[in-house]
């Protein structure tokens, strides 16, 4: 099964060493780093607010376990946000180059 992968950041250099260590270990096909995304969350018992930047990964749902652990270990957060999507469909040859780049 394929997944999107939502990571947020703080900063932009770490948004691009997580992609590129997810990348580079093959969790990944695909990273794209959207910059300048505002969110609004509750922490601490109250609504707060950050700019961030989001990470959307392309990968398989086998792989999720190992990029929890490698954002986890490059990120700034306590807890910080890695979501899994399953994709429902898509183009088979863009699957395909997914499958390929993770190998």
């Amino acid at each position: 099964m394929y997944v999107v992968i939502f990571i947020t950041a703080a900063q932009k250099t770490e948004a691009t060493r997580i992609a590129k260590a997810l990348l580079k270990s093959k969790l990944a096909a695909c990273v794209n780093i959207v910059d300048k995304v505002e969110s609004f969350f509750w922490w601490q018992g109250k609504i707060d607010r950050a700019k961030e930047y989001l990470l959307i990964a392309k990968s398989v749902k086998a792989n999720l376990p190992k990029v929890c652990r490698l954002v986890k270990s490059l990120h700034s957060y306590a807890v910080p946000e890695i979501i899994g999507v399953p994709i429902a469909g898509g183009s088979k040859t863009y699957l395909n180059w997914i499958n390929d780049s993770i190998r």
